[in-house]
């Protein structure tokens, strides 16, 4: 699946660019940045784009790369669901 980043997240990648999320990189680097940067309506779409269980998978390899207080709030939810 490929899509066009928002340019307000993603304001380092050239204008016509499409992000290819079938592969394990892009996917980290797309989860990281909303996830760091994105505002609730963000995170919304970007859970409905990959569901719970891949959501969760791209969560636990980036998970360290994300501010504590975001980290703590995601592995809470996912222990409690």
């Amino acid at each position: 699946m490929k899509v066009k980043p928002d340019p307000r997240l993603f304001w380092f990648l050239k204008e016509d660019i499409l992000l290819d999320l079938s592969k394990p990189s892009i996917q980290d680097m797309y989860v990281q940045e909303i996830l760091s940067h994105g505002g609730m309506d963000d995170v919304k779409n970007l859970l409905k784009m990959f569901g719970k269980e891949t959501f969760q998978k791209i969560f636990s390899r980036v998970r360290y790369f994300l501010k504590k207080e975001v980290r703590m709030f995601w592995e809470e939810y996912f222990e409690n669901h």
